[in-house]
């Protein structure tokens, strides 16, 4: 507990660690004390350490070991506890990291270690060894195991060499022992020999970091060529590869002297104040300084061995590799490097670096020399002249996309293209960058709004703020980053369709945005984009129409026809989008003079390409199906002038095949385009027409295809109100006729649920008058047809592979009652008749206590919005007893979909006359279910609702479950959940308050029922429910318990063998717990023979021991009836 208290408290640090400080000497002290006590047992200290490692982990070890106590007394301790340590103990890990790391401070006391040596002798009468070799051989065997403490033995033995006493003495034999061990474990692939060839890596990179030059430069030309030799390059393992690099570019550091290059640009002035003023620019410029600094430096000497050239060699083939820890490493070598070559070789590695920047290379080059650049540009080694190439290659690794199957690669380039302009804004001062701020500003804001991934946005809008607060430069800079900050930027659709409006208010970013969207966004891999792209270019037109017009539409309507699918589908949309918005923005004029006969022309022929060309077939027909029928409801929309064209027919023809396609949101996209499309070609008062597409329809509902079922019902729910005039009834009564299941359409939920939908548009559409004739509005007589027909629907509970898919239809029939509700009480209330309200309400509550959440949370919804309707449902009856159990204030906060939440209001219904058959029912087969959480949630409500109640209400209760199982007999869907609901209450003793007379009864009723529900069946499940309620059914006496012995006599001989072996474990259980031994003297026999025989043999083997359990509880053996012929 304590332990998950402090990783809790650590946790909340991890953003700030440093807030760690002002506590960690507290926390240190107290830790380390506790380790220090030799008293203390292992567990504890152990402990200790763990809970010192947890805060090291938040804090960093480079930090916490300036904290630990270093003097002389505590070496020998700390030393001794640490080879006391197993290194291979899996538990102990984290004593032997910190240890490593507390020996790494205390090793480097100013005392020569010689000194410390004892000359007393051991037990075994040897002399002690040296210190020095014992801290080395001790930190050896750390070198080569696999867990955390390696990086710690190799830190401390980097500390250590660089001692110098330590550095005379054992510097030479250690870089001996760590080449050979680099040889063999290099030639032997085992994982130990990994963790060797890792260890020695390491510490090998950190001796080159913190040891002086004159020490090591000896040995680095002999371990460069063993380094070499080893082709580290072509490990598998990427750390190897990382520390590599690491050694390499240290060996490096190691050949040059440290220096300063005098020729490095320096920017004078950081200011932020000041750059944002008007005297921001400094009176000399940057280039006669960086000029004068490098005439001072012609007369220096620079002395370059002969392996830089293989070092910058491998350095720069580290930026191609495929991890991005590696990458990394060698940009921040190239970067450390080039900062001490001459300007003439600094200025060969950054042509080198920009020669990754080409289509050939992988994007991992792309992503390495763009961490290159920025690290040479933080650096000042990227001269100013330089950036007339840099910047064009920044810009292009911005929009770095690079399609691979079904995704794409190269979000990890643009992030770091984003870490270039970061860096460059810091880097250079303002007159530099001003001939590139337009370029960059304008690419920055377009990936903060457009790029696809969420930290690719976040970094461009961080670039774009530190180059408005660095260079104080950029357009707009205050309004835009206000704006568009790092929190608004995560949400994409917002981006796209908000930031990116008023963004591009501002005249320097709107041509830009919009041929970013044309030329990239538009052929975009991911639908969603190529979507977003669409809807933002409808949101542009308003702002820079003749721009659209011009270039927008005359480029991408060639391309509505194109042989690229990706852009096919995006110019199709985005075509569609931009026609629309200007129909919208210049309204008075009408579509022909906007976009000019070419321009008709052109979408006139758009679908009939396409159909020519067969590009609604095969591969991506799907996605050129959706967007033309897109296309055909924007133009619509647009009014655009094909009536009485062949045209027409053409889109009509193209609708009604997609109604028939298979895929349901093919179907879907087909149904939202025929509002639009009907409204503005067939509303010309030419009733045939209209006639003849509903009878088609109409035609199709009696398909025995079922998408064809679903396609064209959801067209018929989506007609105008004036085509439906004269044909409404017929069209309702279509559908419900597609309702109801006969023997080849039971399993079609889909089509059922499509149908409630369309009726509810259209009664949505046509609205409710009580006077109408039906021609045109729902009249009572429809109304309440319709009500029948949702209410029969909320009863559909249709199974197959996917589960309960009558839930689909159950939660549409539920929106719809809701819809229709809303309107008959607008219209004409007299309509809800009590008994109409009382099914309405009593169906709602049933679907709130079924087992399925979401059908649940809809039907709660529902319930809420009618009780509360505003003008009043009338007749709901119980209504003040349900708005005390359902405040308003209560149930607009509660989320229905948790079932903690949702049985005990509902379970509080039990107790109203009208509703209890219904909740009881819901409750039957959520408590009897298989889902744990719901069995947990449901049957906890109703076991405290019955607690609660009086022997009459439970006599009440009783009579209901008795009623419902009744009525439901061989209905395994509330059957099986009805015997495991009985089997709890049992269990749960519920009924031992009720006198015995009602004991009787409700115990003979359920062994009757059951009896009769399990007669020839088959399903095990069932069987072994009714197994457990007989067992339960023997704590009561008479003939109750007789009749429940013989059922389980029978079961014991079951043809299944799990049923026999279940039900002799039950039959034990339940004599244990109802039979007193003392009374009945065959019950040890009883349960030893149930105990010890093996119930899933053979049935002929165990039907004569059964015969004589049967005998010792005084019952006769049943008998197998024989089969009539």
């Amino acid at each position: 507990m304590a332990q998950e208290r402090l990783l809790f408290i650590m946790d909340e640090y991890q953003e700030q660690p440093h807030l760690l400080d002002p506590h960690l000497e507290l926390l240190l002290t107290q830790l380390l004390s506790i380790a220090r006590d030799t008293n203390n047992p292992p567990g504890v200290i152990h402990e200790a350490f763990k809970y010192l490692y947890y805060v090291t982990k938040v804090r960093g070890y480079k930090i916490i070991v300036r904290y630990m106590p270093h003097e002389v007394a505590d070496l020998e301790p700390v030393l001794e506890l640490l080879t006391k340590q197993d290194p291979q103990d899996v538990e102990t890990w984290e004593t032997r990291y910190m240890l490593l790391i507390w020996l790494s401070i205390v090793v480097m006391i100013p005392f020569d270690m010689v000194k410390l040596d004892s000359n007393a002798r051991l037990e075994s009468g040897d002399t002690r060894r040296p210190i020095m070799d014992r801290i080395l051989d001790t930190a050896k065997v750390y070198l080569c195991v696999q867990d955390k403490s390696l990086d710690a033995a190799a830190y401390l033995v980097s500390r250590f060499m660089t001692r110098p006493d330590v550095k005379n003495k054992k510097m030479a034999e250690f870089i001996d022992w760590a080449l050979t061990t680099l040889h063999k474990a290099n030639n032997s692939p085992t994982i130990m020999d990994m963790s060797s060839l890792c260890g020695v890596l390491m510490t090998v990179a950190g001796l080159y970091k913190h040891g002086k030059r004159d020490d090591i430069i000896t040995y680095a030309p002999v371990i460069f060529e063993k380094l070499q030799a080893c082709h580290m390059e072509n490990s598998p393992n990427s750390v190897l590869r990382k520390y590599a690099i690491k050694i390499t570019q240290r060996f490096g550091l190691t050949f040059l002297k440290a220096k300063v290059a005098a020729w490095r640009y320096q920017r004078g002035n950081r200011s932020l104040a000041e750059n944002l003023s008007q005297n921001a620019l400094s009176t000399k410029t940057s280039a006669n300084l960086v000029h004068e600094q490098i005439e001072a430096d012609t007369d220096e000497d620079y002395d370059i061995p002969d392996e830089m050239e293989d070092i910058i060699e491998t350095l720069l083939d580290g930026l191609k590799d495929k991890s991005t820890i590696v990458r990394w490493s060698a940009a921040k070598g190239i970067g450390r490097v080039t900062g001490r070559l001459p300007k003439e070789l600094a200025d060969e590695v950054v042509g080198s670096v920009l020669e990754l920047f080409t289509k050939q290379e992988s994007d991992a080059a792309w992503h390495g020399g763009c961490l290159t650049l920025a690290e040479l540009g933080r650096r000042g080694l990227l001269l100013p002249e330089r950036l007339a190439e840099v910047v064009p290659v920044v810009i292009r690794a911005l929009h770095y996309d690079e399609k691979r199957g079904n995704f794409s690669i190269g979000a990890n380039v643009r992030d770091a293209a984003c870490y270039v302009c970061w860096a460059f804004a810091r880097a250079y001062d303002p007159q530099e960058m001003l001939a590139y701020v337009h370029q960059i500003s304008s690419a920055l804001v377009i990936v903060s709004l457009f790029d696809r991934e969420v930290n690719v946005r976040r970094a461009a809008s961080a670039a774009f703020q530190e180059n408005v607060g660095r260079q104080g430069s950029f357009p707009h800079g205050i309004d835009i980053l206000t704006t568009v900050d790092y929190f608004a930027v995560g949400n994409r659709n917002q981006c796209y369709l908000d930031l990116s409006v008023f963004v591009a208010k501002f005249a320097e970013y709107t041509q830009p945005i919009i041929d970013h969207l044309i030329e990239v966004k538009v052929s975009h891999w991911d639908i969603e984009m190529r979507e977003l792209t669409s809807k933002a270019l409808h949101n542009l037109t308003s702002l820079s129409m003749e721009y659209i017009l011009s270039k927008g539409i005359p480029s991408l309507l060639p391309e509505c026809t194109g042989i690229d699918l990706n852009l096919r589908h995006g110019s199709i949309l985005c075509v569609s989008e931009m026609v629309a918005a200007c129909a919208i923005c210049d309204s008075s004029r009408k579509l022909l003079d906007i976009l000019g006969s070419e321009g008709i022309e052109g979408l006139r022929q758009l679908v009939p390409k396409l159909t020519s060309t067969k590009l609604f077939r095969g591969l991506g027909g799907e996605l050129m199906r959706k967007a033309s029928c897109h296309f055909i409801s924007r133009l619509s929309e647009s009014h655009i002038p094909f009536q009485g064209q062949d045209i027409i027919g053409i889109w009509q023809e193209l609708l009604n095949d997609c109604l028939l396609h298979v895929q349901t949101d093919v179907q879907q996209a087909a149904k939202d385009a025929l509002p639009a499309f009907t409204s503005e070609f067939y509303n010309t008062g030419d009733k045939n027409a209209q006639a003849t597409i509903i009878e088609k329809y109409l035609q199709q509902l009696d398909c025995n295809v079922e998408t064809t079922r679903m396609g064209y019902s959801l067209a018929l729910g989506s007609l105008p109100a004036f085509m439906l005039y004269g044909k409404l009834d017929l069209v309702l009564q279509g559908l419900m006729k597609c309702m109801v299941p006969g023997e080849k359409t039971k399993q079609w939920a889909g089509a059922r649920r499509d149908a409630v939908r369309a009726i509810s548009s259209v009664c949505q559409t046509v609205g409710l008058d009580a006077k109408d004739d039906g021609k045109g509005c729902l009249n009572v007589n429809s109304a309440l047809q319709v009500y029948d027909c949702y209410l029969k629907a909320l009863t559909d509970y249709t199974l197959d592979s996917r589960g309960d898919v009558g839930a689909w239809i159950r939660e549409a029939s539920m929106n719809a009652l809701k819809e229709l509700t809303s309107l008959v009480i607008a219209y004409d209330a007299s309509i809800l008749t009590p008994t109409l309200v009382e099914t309405i309400f009593s169906s709602l509550v049933q679907q709130a206590c079924e087992k399925i959440d979401r059908t649940r949370a809809i039907a709660a919804e529902v319930f809420i919005a009618l009780l509360y309707h505003q003008p009043e449902v009338p007749h709901i009856p119980h209504h003040t007893q349900l708005c005390s159990a359902f405040p308003k204030s209560d149930a607009e906060k509660i989320n229905w979909l948790v079932p903690k939440v949702t049985f005990p209001m509902f379970t509080k219904l039990l107790s109203l006359e009208k509703y209890r058959y219904s909740v009881l029912l819901g409750l039957t087969v959520a408590v009897g279910g298989l889902t744990e959480s719901l069995v947990k949630h449901s049957g906890y409500s109703l076991i405290n609702y019955l607690n609660a109640q009086s022997s009459e209400a439970l006599q009440v209760f009783l009579k209901t479950v008795v009623e419902i199982f009744r009525d439901h007999l061989k209905v395994d869907r509330v059957i099986v959940p009805m015997l495991n609901m009985v089997n709890q209450l049992l269990t749960k003793g519920i009924f031992f308050s009720l006198s015995e007379e009602e004991s009787r009864y409700f115990s003979t009723e359920i062994v009757t029922l059951s009896k009769h529900e399990i007669a020839r069946s088959k399903n095990p499940q069932k069987v072994m429910a009714a197994a457990d309620v007989f067992c339960e059914l023997l704590q009561f006496q008479g003939d109750t318990k007789k009749k429940s012995l013989i059922q389980l006599m029978i079961f014991l001989c079951h043809p299944y063998p799990r049923v026999r072996k279940s039900t002799a474990d039950k039959l034990y259980e339940a004599l244990m717990t109802y039979s007193d031994p003392e009374e009945d003297e065959n019950m040890e026999d009883i349960l030893g023979k149930l105990s010890e025989t093996k119930w899933d043999d053979n049935v002929s083997v165990v039907r004569p021991i059964r015969n004589e359990l049967c005998h010792l509880l005084n019952i006769t053996p049943p008998v197998v009836k024989a089969k009539k012929n």
